[in-house]
């Protein structure tokens, strides 16, 4: 079979395995490493003893999902720039950013008794904005560096595979360190979470640079200028992407209403802690069940198609929470937002990458399709949480029903499949830095 493919197709072939098994080594690691230092639990727990500001307590996954989010176009149009021939190098080097953080929080943890809350505080957020314009900078290259090695038929399947992964042994790792808070005096309880981050996402690293890519022919470099004129071209030429954009800003208030279910079921239906740890349960279990599947049936049948259906899973989630009467209506709607969030966050960054034509401008199309989501992405969950509190749970749950229905209309009436259509091959070379 290898010797009827071209040779760029028979190198990706040949290595697919080692790559796939590389890939779910690292966001295993990875999400492992993460359930120790989850920004909105553990180190939102460690802010929330230095300060009784709900705002800095809040801060801490805004400034990561900023952090993620807004460098990767900017990262993009450098990378188009420069005429990248191998993502690789520039991904591990981008990526020692987002993991370096945690041990210098590790050693921040241990300056409690010694320094003032305030300096701990200005600290603790260097380190986060550190780590999340980190994540942010390695974003895009492991994107690209990822849609070179997996094909893109089986490229939902690598990325919902990779979030189970990362997703389960987050899970395990979290109830870990819920022990070790309970377990080691405060400030070495958190500091062994944090350093447990590191070396987790140290060997995580490990995996991720055996990562074995082709590399690039040297693309003659571009000018300076040219970032924000070849983005504004694409959006203008390519209608079926802007409107992608368009429903990608439109998902993020179609799940706002998530962030609100448990909270609303304790007061509404006094909920259970213990309850409320279930239902978390189940929505975890289901991204770890639903990531595979659901990027499986993508590669087999329609990306397009998968965010339709999660995004009737987040329409139907939002109306029987409106509807409720019970606390047992928590079970199916926890479930579809399982649906929904895999459609919303994971089935994207597989689809994203089909857009471009060629590999010259698919670092443009992933950091527009990541950043330019971003302000909305920001402003859902505030806005929810301000319907909330002036109309009440129910207003903010419709309007999320009516945005996720939106999502789904935009997708069957505006968009084409783009893996549906036929693309030119990339221009790659079958060397590698590593051996085959």
């Amino acid at each position: 079979m290898l010797s009827m493919l071209s040779p760029v197709e028979a190198f990706v072939r040949k290595n697919l395995r080692f790559n796939f098994a590389m890939g779910m080594l690292d966001g295993g690691f990875f999400g492992l490493g993460m359930g120790f230092a989850t920004f909105s639990g553990i180190i939102s727990l460690f802010v929330n003893h230095l300060t009784t500001s709900a705002l800095l307590v809040g801060l801490v996954p805004a400034i990561h999902n900023m952090g993620w989010q807004l460098p990767q176009l900017v990262m993009a149009g450098w990378m188009s720039r420069a005429g990248t021939r191998s993502y690789k190098p520039l991904c591990l080097w981008m990526t020692i950013n987002e993991r370096l953080p945690f041990l210098g929080l590790a050693v921040v943890a241990l300056l409690v008794p010694h320094t003032s809350k305030t300096a701990i505080l200005w600290l603790t957020f260097i380190m986060l904005v550190w780590q999340g314009l980190g994540a942010g900078l390695a974003a895009n290259p492991w994107t690209n560096m990822i849609s070179k090695v997996i094909p893109h038929d089986l490229i939902g399947t690598f990325f919902g595979t990779q979030s189970a992964a990362f997703n389960g042994l987050a899970g395990v790792s979290s109830i870990l360190a819920g022990i070790l808070l309970e377990q080691i005096d405060a400030p070495w309880n958190f500091s062994v979470c944090f350093t447990l981050t590191f070396v987790f996402m140290a060997i995580s690293f490990v995996f991720l640079s055996r990562t074995r890519e082709p590399v690039s022919e040297l693309r003659e470099q571009e000018h300076t200028e040219a970032l924000w004129t070849r983005s504004l071209g694409i959006l203008k030429r390519d209608r079926n992407f802007l409107a992608f954009l368009g429903v990608r800003v439109l998902s993020q208030f179609g799940g706002m209403a998530f962030a609100f279910y448990v909270i609303y079921a304790v007061q509404q239906y006094n909920m259970s802690d213990a309850s409320a740890g279930v239902m978390i349960a189940i929505l975890l279990l289901g991204q770890v069940v639903l990531s595979p599947l659901m990027g499986r049936l993508g590669d087999q049948w329609s990306h397009r198609g998968v965010m339709m259906l999660g995004a009737a899973g987040a329409a139907l989630s939002a109306v029987l929470a409106w509807q409720a009467t019970s606390v047992h209506w928590f079970y199916a709607i926890f479930i579809l937002e399982a649906a929904a969030v895999v459609s919303i966050w994971t089935i994207p960054l597989a689809m994203s990458v089909t857009f471009a034509p060629t590999e010259a401008e698919r670092p443009l199309y992933i950091g527009m399709a990541n950043t330019l989501p971003a302000p909305a992405a920001i402003l859902a969950p505030v806005f929810g949480g301000w319907l909330a509190d002036t109309a009440g749970f129910h207003a903010t749950f419709v309007v999320s029903a009516i945005c996720a229905a939106g999502m789904a209309a935009g997708l069957w009436l505006l968009i084409k499949d783009p893996s549906k259509r036929s693309r030119p091959l990339p221009i790659i070379s079958p060397e590698s830095e590593e051996p085959a």
